[in-house]
């Protein structure tokens, strides 16, 4: 278990943070197409949230 987590924090970890980073390199389509960028946007913040979630299910299992 601890190892899909951390396996799993860690993806979803890195798949939020190209998303992000896909959405701000692409900015300027937030006038020409505003449903993309808050496409790109809102997937890596709802992966940065299911790694944050992977992360503290690790520490809590950590810890008993």
């Amino acid at each position: 278990m601890k190892a899909y987590l951390i396996i799993t924090g860690s993806m979803f970890g890195l798949l939020g943070l190209w998303h992000v980073w896909i959405a701000f390199q692409e900015r300027g389509k937030l006038i020409t197409n505003p449903g993309e960028f808050a496409a790109m946007l809102g997937l890596g913040l709802v992966a940065g949230a299911l790694s944050v979630w992977a992360w503290s299910l690790l520490r809590r299992r950590l810890r008993s």
